[in-house]
């Protein structure tokens, strides 16, 4: 069984009237926005992700404290 021009006029038309011409084209508009964020996250995934240093907040303290104290000593 296969569908004719006719049945699928008959269910767009139905769609048309459910949803009406503005929710059809919002919900058409979200899809190609998602469709676009997939493809961004593919290409994404290909790069290698940057790797970050995270130093804890006692080992930054205490070498920022270390640089006074030497500009200190050095006047």
């Amino acid at each position: 069984m296969s569908f004719g021009p006719f049945q699928i006029l008959i269910i767009a038309l139905v769609i048309l009237v459910l949803f009406g011409r503005g929710r059809i084209s919002e919900m058409m508009g979200d899809f190609g926005k998602g469709v676009k964020s997939f493809r961004q996250g593919l290409k994404e995934e290909d790069q290698p992700a940057p790797q970050r240093i995270e130093a804890s907040s006692h080992e930054a303290k205490s070498s920022v404290e270390a640089a006074a104290e030497a500009r200190r000593a050095a006047d």
